[in-house]
């Protein structure tokens, strides 16, 4: 990546954009602006303020010199806390209410739909058939979800290698039960989302291979209805194979990968994102003020403006050129900053605010390109400074700290900007740690591969997310509810079984002897577990089969034993003149 554009440096024309390692973090950065419990902590260097800060303003501005605002000195006003007060933005919009919890593999589908799964299969196949003249993918939209499912079981079963999951040692049923191992390869091989004879025709479009599940994914996330509270941040795809996309940030988790820009809510639900190419350039109609203003702008559009929605980005992306142009657009917004990011601005230094005391805060307001924007400077533990063109610091409510010298909690004066801002913190962050609790790690040298799967993990935390949701408007109890990793099994198995026409029950791996066959019996270990209604009501098949051994039947309230069980299910049923536990089981 090239910093020039950040730094107001002339570009230096490279065709290796993989090796760059000024990438500023802004998840590492932004953490900083949090202020700690901790009274005896050491000052935060992101947050220093000494009179240098003010000098050295016009060296640090993250504008790119093409910039249609150029850099300028401004006054700025003290303002008195008792005329602080300013309209605070009232959310007119309202989240739909939900008639029923649905399946988990529905909410899935609504991303991943049929016309999604028909693209892909149809373009493997003549990927395959470029590739490979002499054989046939014959991929259908059915057997693709079942591979989605069995990375899905994949990535919630953590084995060394990817092989071990067909092996005698540690086979595991839920993977090789569904598909074969040279099955599972040469899906993955031939796995392609877009024709390669159209290439040359799009030869600028960087993402032109995975351009298909962009736009379908991207359509689908925007039309979500939206929370007041939005944040934009950037996640990073973990990657180290050879690709000019590939990042090198040294202060992230992974230092290799790929960068998106995200517009999310406070709890990590996906509204839009923007994958990053090179140098964002200004959308049609839009100012130039910057890569990182421009990105701003870009996902702003797919913000609700008429019901005044709350936007909310960290310091990497924040100067008063982005503010006044989001308060122009009518879009309430408010970021963390650092000092030389305020051209003009100085506040009290950090260690004279330390000598009046937690909870001392500075306000001064400035007219900009023709809006107000306010900015506060708040010390608790360390001094943070947060901009916004809504909000000021009154009203001032009082917060309880944890004072590390008196050894217990102290009241603190906060004025409202600063609780405002907490309310945001989650975003990009939550969705991240989402995604890192159980991400598919299949291997694959193609780049293309990478953001696939990292698609389908963003898919079930955007799902999960939404059935949360609707928990939420039906009042169901915690209890009862769905876990993210209870959630994401569930789609993956109704993804593995739901198109199973043949006998789930496959052969099992020889024994080498009659010791272990007694050992098995001695420890069956647990029960298997009930397919979901979404797979029992499919009425795709499910046939009657006898099995070797009499087990007791699976449908609720039944006491019986039967030697009948499901050919798709793999359970025990009643199914004699008495009882037709059965047909009930799969209604």
């Amino acid at each position: 990546m090239d910093a020039s554009p950040f730094y107001g440096v002339p570009p230096i024309e490279s065709d290796d954009s993989c090796l760059s390692d000024s990438v500023s973090d802004s998840d590492e950065d932004s953490g900083a602006t949090e202020p700690s419990d901790d009274s005896s902590a050491d000052e935060d260097p992101d947050w220093t303020d000494d009179a240098t800060a003010c000098t050295s303003a016009a060296t640090t501005r993250r504008v790119s010199a093409a910039a249609s605002t150029k850099w300028q000195e401004v006054v700025w006003d003290s303002v008195q806390q008792q005329s602080s007060a300013k309209h605070y933005p009232v959310w007119q919009g309202t989240l739909p209410d939900a008639d029923e919890i649905r399946e988990p593999v529905q909410y899935f589908r609504d991303f991943f739909d049929a016309e999604l799964l028909e693209t892909i299969s149809k373009q493997s196949n003549l990927y395959c058939a470029q590739e490979s003249p002499n054989s046939a993918l014959k991929l259908d939209p059915s057997e693709l979800e079942q591979f989605i499912g069995t990375v899905m079981y994949i990535s919630v079963i953590h084995l060394p290698r990817l092989r071990m999951y067909w092996s005698n040692d540690c086979r595991i049923r839920q993977v090789a039960d569904v598909v074969s191992r040279d099955r599972f390869e040469e899906i993955t091989k031939f796995l392609h989302f877009n024709d390669n004879n159209n290439m040359a025709a799009n030869s600028r479009d960087k993402l032109f291979k995975i351009r298909p599940i962009v736009d379908s994914l991207l359509q689908k996330c925007q039309a979500i209805p939206q929370d007041q509270m939005l944040f934009i941040g950037e996640q990073i795809v973990p990657f180290k194979g050879r690709s000019s996309l590939k990042q090198y940030m040294p202060k992230k988790p992974h230092r290799w990968g790929y960068k998106i820009y995200v517009l999310c809510d406070t709890k990590g639900l996906v509204h839009s994102f923007d994958i990053f190419t090179g140098r964002t350039a200004p959308e049609r109609g839009e100012p130039d003020i910057g890569p990182t203003g421009n990105i701003v702008l870009k996902l702003a559009q797919a913000v609700q403006r008429a019901d005044d929605h709350l936007l909310y980005f960290d310091h990497w992306f924040s100067s008063l050129d982005l503010l006044a142009a989001l308060a122009k657009k009518g879009i309430p917004a408010l970021g963390t900053v650092q000092l030389n990011q305020l051209q003009g601005c100085c506040f009290s230094t950090n260690s004279d605010m330390k000598k009046k005391g937690r909870g001392t805060f500075e306000e001064k307001k400035v007219v900009f390109d023709g809006a107000e924007l306010r900015a506060v400077k708040w010390f608790d533990s360390k001094g943070v400074i947060i901009a916004s063109n809504f909000p000021g610091a009154h009203s001032v409510s009082r917060v309880k700290r944890w004072d590390k010298k008196l050894k217990h909690n102290v009241f603190v004066t906060c004025p409202s900007i600063i609780s405002l801002y907490h309310k945001f913190l989650g975003g990009v962050h939550a969705l991240n740690a989402q995604i890192a609790s159980c991400r598919i790690q299949v291997r694959s040298k193609k780049y293309y591969h990478r953001f696939f799967f990292h698609f389908v993990d963003m898919v079930v935390v955007n799902s999960w997310l939404l059935y949360q949701r609707d928990c939420d408007s039906l009042d169901v109890p915690k209890k009862e509810r769905k876990d993210l990793l209870a959630f994401r099994t569930s789609v993956a198995q109704a993804l593995c079984m739901q198109f199973n026409e043949n006998s789930s029950v496959k052969r099992e791996p020889p024994s080498p002897d009659g010791e272990r066959e007694l050992q098995k019996k001695k420890f069956r270990g647990p029960t298997r577990a009930l397919p979901t209604m979404e797979v029992r009501s499919d009425a795709v098949g499910h046939w009657p089969m006898t099995g070797s051994e009499r087990q007791r039947c699976k449908f609720n309230k039944c006491k019986g034993q039967s030697v009948y069980k499901c050919s798709k299910c793999g359970i025990h049923l009643c199914l004699n003149k008495h009882n037709n536990c059965f047909i009930e089981f799969h209604k």
